[in-house]
């Protein structure tokens, strides 16, 4: 089976040299055993999808260690996370670094699990889907922030994604581009074995108004999260609606992003914007079965806001950075206006807020990035370049401070 670099490796080798235990989380499918089997061959090997392999580390621990020696790596280690307890104990008597590699899909358990067990001893990565860089074999890996250094940097590797529309319908899971595997039978695939094996037990419902609720989830993409219509037009409670988004975000199947908050911005919308981290399966929840009726349908813009979210997401990931203290929104009324100012995403770094607008447009117009000015108002912080994300040809100026970038800069 044909393998697909990954950009996170570098870091990840790095992180396990210099780590006693490292771990790697993400959605389920993302390839996370396959980059820890191609970039450490020489690592013993345990899945805890395997009940057998499971139960003797739950029972007997001292002889799971004996029959999986160190370096080892513990596939889904959530799925018995008393082995950390072990794991920290075995650490703790060694200065020996790289012992373990650990992966998992589900985050929070597996969080839990390590700021109880092994916190100050583990190093903590994020795989997520593809990014369009690694689909196009784009060596560059920094992450997305539109400074002249790094548009300059970006544009000494530039590629065209001609297929722009192909590659947001058919998503980012890695196996749908190293073989020849039909599209909805994967989804199918992918929806009923991470609701009857990774979440069942979490969430306490039957399958088909759990269902019921994804595909209504993945209708919002884009929006901002009101438990409230969601539980009305599922069924069920506002907090049973509230845990079940707090298990999708947890298993890397959407991402809350927060808005951005200022005291000079007190009229600020308050609740998150919903993004699900991969557009194929938004795709197959709601029924949109080719790339050409996706492209023209009205959904096109939601998808397209939610793809260049995710693979802004991924380029912090992907370069080891944590991205939740980084990166908001913005919707909220001037005090002075009714009229309601939104930027899609706002970047935060080294006190500078880049503003920054997403259109599926070949035409940006300055008047697109009106409410940028609102970030003048917020005070010992200074308003970066803002930036148009679109589909336009080329780099263009529409104001001295505010480029139209075509997607390829990302």
């Amino acid at each position: 089976m044909k393998y697909i670099p990954r950009a996170i490796t570098p870091i990840l080798k790095k992180r396990v040299e210099t780590s006693k235990c490292t771990l790697l989380t993400g959605a389920r499918q993302v390839g996370k055993s396959t980059v820890i089997k191609e970039t450490f061959p020489a690592y013993t090997i345990a899945s805890f999808d395997d009940v057998l392999t499971r139960l003797q580390a739950h029972e007997e621990p001292n002889l799971f260690f004996l029959n999986n020696p160190c370096p080892l790596f513990i596939d889904e280690v959530q799925k018995e996370p008393g082995i950390l307890e072990n794991i920290k104990l075995i650490v703790d008597n060694s200065d020996e670094r790289g012992q373990f590699i650990l992966s998992g899909s589900s985050k929070l358990q597996l969080m839990k699990g390590v700021s109880e067990s092994l916190a100050g001893r583990v190093s903590i990565s994020e795989l997520s889907g593809l990014s369009l860089r690694e689909i196009y074999e784009v060596p560059f890996n920094r992450h997305f922030i539109p400074t002249q250094e790094y548009i300059q940097e970006r544009e000494k590797q530039l590629k065209s994604y001609s297929n722009i529309w192909e590659i947001i319908h058919k998503g980012s899971y890695p196996e749908l581009y190293v073989i020849d595997r039909d599209w909805q039978e994967f989804y199918s695939s992918y929806v009923s074995t991470y609701i009857e094996r990774d979440i069942h037990d979490l969430i306490s419902a039957d399958s088909i108004t759990f269902s019921k609720f994804l595909t209504c989830l993945a209708a919002r993409t884009g929006e901002i999260l009101s438990y409230t219509n969601i539980s009305s037009e599922v069924g069920v409670s506002d907090p049973t609606i509230k845990k079940w988004v707090s298990v999708l975000e947890r298993t890397g199947i959407i991402y809350l992003l927060q808005p951005y908050s200022s005291s000079s911005l007190s009229r600020a919308i308050k609740s998150p914007k919903i993004y699900f981290r991969d557009t194929g399966l938004v795709c197959y929840l709601t029924k949109w079965l080719t790339a050409d009726a996706l492209k023209n349908s009205a959904v096109a813009c939601s998808l397209f806001e939610t793809f260049i979210v995710s693979e802004i997401l991924k380029s912090y990931s992907n370069e080891g950075k944590d991205y939740s203290f980084s990166i908001f929104y913005y919707r909220g009324k001037d005090k002075t206006s009714s009229k309601e100012n939104e930027i899609d995403i706002v970047i935060e770094e080294n006190g500078v807020l880049f503003p920054i607008e997403i259109k599926m447009s070949g035409n940006p117009k300055a008047s697109m990035a009106s409410a940028n000015t609102v970030l003048d108002k917020i005070p010992d912080k200074k308003r970066g370049t803002g930036i148009i994300l679109c589909l336009i040809d080329k780099k263009t100026y529409l104001r001295e401070n505010l480029i139209a970038l075509p997607i390829e800069y990302l």
